[in-house]
């Protein structure tokens, strides 16, 4: 069975479409108006080996806030729907990411209970037209809409683009897998029998 989904949301403030397909290769196709995010979720796409393709068009005359934030929602939406029921995936997620300056740590249990550890301190800047506040708001959208308990550390490291690259790509590891089938059991990963 196809573990594919689609999601159009459209606000006052963003349009949005996203096409998700979690056994990819990592293909891609993202265009959000925001040049930083979208090399962020290139990160994203690329490390999680799931396919997709995100178009967005945002009130950027104001600034990125909506666009990255009703992104992440929309992905977040996305990623329930292709689980479906969640049988037969391994559930839970960790990894472990240096780049250059900075290490990551990601753990991500795919529960259906949202909750963001958000342990980083990352500098108070602005990467192309991405402040780097937004990175702590879009995985809040994710972990909210798609149920996730995602707790992200950064240990150290002073850079802010390897911080905010650095995130993405241990959430994409660990998200690639939380999402992988697991080849031992057809079963829901929980004793109540539902996630």
């Amino acid at each position: 069975m196809a573990r594919t989904a689609s999601i159009h949301r459209e606000t006052a403030e963003t349009r949005i479409e996203i096409e998700l397909d979690l056994d990819g290769t990592g293909q891609h196709t993202l265009t959000t108006g925001v040049g930083f995010f979208d090399h962020m979720l290139t990160h994203l796409a690329r490390h999680s080996m799931i396919d997709m393709k995100i178009h967005a068009a945002g009130d950027l005359h104001i600034d990125a806030h909506h666009t990255v934030e009703d992104v992440g929602i929309a992905f977040g939406a996305c990623l329930k729907a292709a689980l479906g029921d969640k049988a037969g995936i391994a559930r839970y997620g960790s990894a472990v990411v240096p780049m250059d300056d900075v290490l990551v740590a990601v753990a991500i249990d795919l529960s259906g209970r949202p909750y963001l550890v958000w342990n980083a301190t990352i500098a108070n800047e602005i990467v192309g037209n991405f402040h780097s506040s937004l990175a702590e708001e879009f995985f809040r959208a994710v972990s909210s809409s798609s149920g996730m308990n995602l707790h992200l550390t950064l240990h150290h490291g002073h850079n802010t683009h390897h911080a905010i690259e650095a995130c993405f790509k241990a959430f994409a590891r660990a998200l690639r897998q939380a999402v992988e089938p697991d080849p031992r059991s057809k079963a829901i990963p929980s004793t109540k029998g539902s996630l």
